[in-house]
């Protein structure tokens, strides 16, 4: 017997919910081990300190993942709405016009300040540590999507993942940040 497609593309934006969740996680987690604001100096004399370093090195890596995995799961979440989906643009008008994203803006910074974490960004520690306190300054801003985004699932498409080990987390660190 087949299944159901509808269930099978409700199975797969489940999926993506949970990468999401996954994300919030651990992204929160390695921005928890940093004393924001970072400075130029600071970064300066810690230079060496591989744990530092790796854990930024995360922090770049988990908001690139979080980013992409909303952002497959929001034009997953369109199409199951109905909405037309072949052009990211317009994906993202569905999202503000519910008020999943604020603006068009607001993700596109987030999308600008991504795509500046995916290349080197030198040895000038004063623009590392701006680099990395933008990237801090805007984790609310997908937090905020993340939790607006899987509460639009639930109560619109019917489509929540079970709970985790992530769920608890996830929940708590964006539920601070829906209603802002």
């Amino acid at each position: 017997m087949k299944r159901d497609g509808l269930v099978l593309e409700k199975e797969h934006l489940i999926r993506l919910l949970e990468a999401v969740q996954r994300c919030v996680f651990f992204l929160d987690a390695s921005a928890r081990k940093i004393t924001w604001p970072l400075t130029g100096n600071f970064l300066s004399s810690q230079r060496t300190n591989v744990e530092l370093f790796e854990t930024l090195s995360a922090i770049n890596e988990r908001f690139s993942k979080l980013q992409d995995s909303l952002g497959a799961a929001m034009r997953h979440g369109a199409i199951l709405s109905g909405e037309s989906a072949d052009v990211f643009l317009k994906v993202l008008s569905f999202y503000e016009k519910i008020g999943v994203i604020e603006s068009l803006d607001s993700w596109q910074l987030c999308r600008t300040s991504r795509n500046l974490a995916a290349h080197e960004y030198g040895i000038d520690y004063s623009e590392i540590a701006d680099h990395f306190n933008t990237l801090h300054e805007l984790r609310p801003t997908l937090y905020a999507i993340s939790g607006r985004f899987y509460d639009y699932c639930e109560s619109a498409l019917n489509v929540q993942p079970e709970a985790s080990e992530f769920s608890e987390v996830f929940l708590r660190v964006t539920e601070i940040f829906r209603d802002k």
